[in-house]
């Protein structure tokens, strides 16, 4: 059973990296959203699996946070978000996809190397879990750097945080309300972003963030 744990623990923690590697490769919106609300599945049912090995109820609730707001409710507020500001389909990019795999691919082997050699005392299943957290989250701060649409950046913004959902689980855990105001927090931080969003495409006509570096003078 402990062997079964650990490698279950480990597909679905390696399962969030490589999805977050199909998110960096995609260049169309509403396949980027349906990625990410695969992305949050993966993560309920790995928090889900946490909290069963190691006998932590509260974890559950944590998974159904992530099942309902970020599988289900933020995917399906961003396609009508999308369809509502008529926003371009096709995704821009700072860099192209294959520097940017390349990147991702350096940014996994870092964090392999670095959590690996400075968690050496720690449990086993919790030093491979840092170590895949903190490869979701670079990732995910990739999408944001290597993206030039503010929705693009929204998913890598989400996608970070469920990086950091997955550390918390990984290393025993976070206190039930700890993981609900991250949740509301989450949500708050969404609804904020949503707003932004209309008035950036109210205003500039686009949610190309390169408007704004225009509108500020910084290109010519």
């Amino acid at each position: 059973m402990p062997n079964l744990a650990f490698d279950i623990a480990h597909l679905l923690a390696g399962g969030l990296v490589l999805i977050s590697f199909m998110m960096l490769y995609q260049d169309r919106l509403y396949a980027l959203l349906n990625i990410f609300a695969l992305h949050a599945l993966v993560l309920a049912f790995s928090v889900g699996w946490q909290a069963f090995i190691q006998n932590a109820p509260h974890l559950y609730v944590t998974a159904v946070i992530a099942l309902v707001f970020k599988a289900i409710i933020i995917p399906v507020a961003l396609h009508r978000i999308i369809k509502q500001l008529g926003i371009h389909r096709d995704i821009e990019t700072a860099v192209g996809i294959g520097p940017t795999m390349l990147a991702g691919m350096g940014l996994v082997a870092l964090s392999m190397v670095l959590m690996l050699r400075v968690t050496g005392a720690a449990d086993p299943l919790a030093r491979e879990d840092l170590a895949f957290a903190l490869s979701v989250v670079l990732l995910g701060l990739l999408v944001m750097v290597t993206r030039r649409n503010a929705v693009s950046q929204v998913v890598g913004f989400m996608s970070l945080e469920n990086g950091l959902v997955l550390a918390a689980t990984g290393a025993k855990g976070m206190p039930l309300v700890v993981e609900i105001s991250v949740a509301f927090s989450i949500l708050i931080a969404f609804i904020v972003i949503g707003v932004f969003l209309f008035r950036i495409r109210e205003r500039f006509d686009t949610v190309d963030i390169g408007a704004l570096d225009e509108f500020r003078g910084e290109r010519r």
